[in-house]
């Protein structure tokens, strides 16, 4: 992603059972959640980014392949994303597929993050959306995924083929 980065296979650590999140499955969850950011700002909502996100992937994928859908490939990613954010075991997914525990983790984080002036994404946001991102483009494919991102983020650039242009192809 550049999404012909999803079209990689994924990559695994030294200990053979791991697999690891690839940077470009892991640039577009970045910039997926730095759109979601600049557009809360102008917004009323009080939800954080990664939750935006997370719920316009819920929304799109819900009405693919059902709320158990959702939830199963959810709570798989969880699992996979607190390898790497281990502050992240708070957080569950429920029966409807609903990210709970996340928005008080990341509300102290973004508490701080004013204070300090920054506009930084939370590392463990990226992690989640990333490992997210990274089942759909298994389970669901290339082309399926791409078109569940353009249509929940019409606007979003996705990939680095059209980064100067503002545009996606």
């Amino acid at each position: 992603m550049g999404l012909a980065s999803l079209s990689e296979p994924p990559t695994w650590d030294d200990t053979g059972l791991k697999m690891t999140i690839h940077p470009k499955t892991r640039d577009v969850a970045r910039r997926l959640l730095q759109c979601e950011a600049r557009s809360a700002k102008h917004s009323e909502s009080t939800e954080t980014a990664t939750l935006r996100v997370y719920e316009k992937l819920r929304r799109g994928l819900g009405e693919f392949a059902g709320a158990a859908g959702f939830q199963s490939l959810a709570s798989r990613a969880l699992v996979l994303a607190r390898s790497e954010a281990p502050s992240l075991s708070t957080a569950r997914v429920s029966a409807d597929g609903a990210l709970l525990g996340l928005g008080e983790i990341e509300h102290s984080i973004d508490i701080d993050k004013n204070q300090a002036g920054s506009d930084q994404i939370d590392e463990r946001g990226v992690v989640l959306i990333a490992r997210l991102l990274g089942l759909l483009h298994i389970f669901l494919g290339e082309a399926l995924t791409l078109s569940l991102l353009r249509n929940a983020w019409p606007g979003a650039v996705l990939d680095d083929h059209n980064a100067g242009s503002g545009r996606n192809a």
